[in-house]
């Protein structure tokens, strides 16, 4: 790949790396006028849709290629590609039910914090928590990891703590919101490649769309009223945050390293905090701006120092 190609990929995924961190403050915002688990349903049924749209499209695509390429005898997709497989639906289903428990902790969590970038960085922690989790996979674990891990710990009490050993009731479901996202990593990465991305995508976005329906219907009064007021905040999380920032990420991550797309991925930590100061207007105290300092180091440790494995089988 040429200078200037790399160049497009590399702005691309920061692109997307924007659109996440932005996302932290159009949570919270939205969050003044729904509960939780209804402005979940509502993004993932908009990013459902967004997404589907893109398979019919990509899948025309391909159609319209083999039949320009005057070749009766081209390969098909394989089946694992195909609707109607049932791994595809039963791995998108597994991963959504994942997504769906951590993003409602997120939502639970940003909630009862006073700040979206501590929010970001917190929920940021699957990061470092994936590789320390191969532990029990038995792996071994560098000693940069062990370096990541030490500053996060230093970084997230700088960031939550304020004075006394606890943690506020938000940091409690955003810890646990980074537990989830680890899990549900490390379960796509077992497993998920060999099926078609965008269409994953798809069940797994309709997954948390109707899991979190389901406990808004229980829990919550929700009422067209109120979604409609909370309307720009589920268009641009539903839509760009759910729909285009994944389909980046897909372009860029074919094109890119896997450590250089990591490096680039992890910015939408930094991106949150800004959004945080641009948008709602919040400011970080100095003992937060040393965490978040802190935090992001780790963060990018990890990234800068792949395993040997992880880069031999990226592509």
């Amino acid at each position: 790949m040429n200078t200037g190609r790399r160049t497009f990929y590399i702005l691309l995924q920061l692109l997307g790396a924007l659109i996440w961190g932005v996302a932290f403050a159009f949570q919270s915002i939205g969050m003044e006028n729904t509960g939780p688990f209804t402005f979940n349903a509502v993004r993932f049924m908009l990013a459902t849709a967004v997404v589907f749209l893109l398979s019919v499209f990509t899948d025309m695509g391909k159609r319209i290629a083999r039949k320009r390429s005057g070749a009766s005898g081209s390969p098909e997709d394989p089946a694992e590609h195909s609707w109607k497989s049932a791994g595809l639906w039963k791995t998108g289903i597994i991963i959504g039910v994942l997504l769906s428990l951590a993003g409602n902790l997120q939502q639970i969590g940003i909630l009862y914090t006073d700040s979206v970038g501590k929010a970001g960085f917190i929920t940021a922690m699957y990061i470092v928590l994936v590789p320390v989790c191969g532990i029990f996979m038995k792996k071994k674990i560098r000693p940069a990891v062990w370096i990541g891990v030490a500053l996060s710990v230093l970084g997230l009490y700088f960031l939550t703590m304020s004075g006394s050993f606890s943690f506020s009731k938000g940091d409690i479901f955003l810890m646990a919101c980074a537990v989830m996202f680890t899990v549900q990593i490390l379960v796509i990465d077992s497993g998920a490649s060999k099926y078609d991305n965008i269409k994953l995508a798809c069940i797994e976005f309709l997954t948390v769309s109707v899991t979190s329906g389901v406990v808004m219907f229980a829990a919550e009064s929700p009422d067209m009223k109120s979604i409609l007021a909370a309307a720009v905040p589920l268009l641009y999380t539903g839509i760009f945050s759910g729909g285009v920032a994944y389909t980046i990420q897909i372009v860029c991550q074919s094109k890119l390293e896997p450590s250089t797309a990591s490096i680039l991925m992890s910015c939408e930590a930094l991106f949150c905090v800004l959004g945080g100061y641009v948008i709602l207007h919040q400011n970080l105290t100095q003992r937060e701006i040393l965490g978040s300092i802190l935090m992001f180091a780790a963060i990018m440790i990890v990234q800068l120092f792949p395993s040997k494995e992880k880069s031999k089988s990226g592509n």
